[in-house]
């Protein structure tokens, strides 16, 4: 093989390589929720461009006595009761892992099983014994605001 070609080769390779890693560390931005009512249930929120600026999610994108985890932004949005919407720290106080969902009431981690209540993030089951913290939000017109 020539200098020329193996040049060529290494190159190329090289490139795949710096592709390979764009790809997959080069997200688009989305944020993607796990929306949860009663039953367990996937899908997006959308982005906070097609949102307006700033926006997390939309108020009917989060289901009454459910919640939605936006897990890029480390926090849970929940609407414990009608028209009230409340947001916490994705983060488990037990491990510092992921909550995952929402539903029956309560946030929910996959790590070791603790469950938070989406009124106020207090435990309701451990091995968490420190409440989720809450997180500032408000809602604007239809748009639920982080801050």
């Amino acid at each position: 093989m020539t200098d020329a070609t193996r040049r060529a080769v290494l190159l190329g390779a090289g490139g795949a390589g710096v592709a390979a890693v764009l790809t997959a560390c080069g997200g688009d931005g989305d944020q993607t929720a796990t929306v949860t009512g009663d039953q367990t249930a996937g899908g997006s929120a959308g982005t906070g461009a097609q949102q307006g600026q700033g926006a997390l999610a939309k108020t009917a994108d989060i289901p009454v006595g459910g919640g939605a985890v936006f897990p890029d932004r480390k926090v849970v949005v929940t609407q414990p009761a009608a028209g009230d919407f409340k947001a916490f720290s994705s983060v488990c106080t037990h491990r510092g892992c992921q909550v995952q969902s929402v539903s029956d009431g309560t946030i929910n981690c996959p790590c070791h099983g603790s469950k938070f209540a989406i009124a106020d993030g207090a435990v309701t089951r451990g091995p968490a014994t420190r409440p989720l913290e809450a997180k500032e939000m408000k809602v604007e017109g239809d748009s639920i605001v982080l801050g």
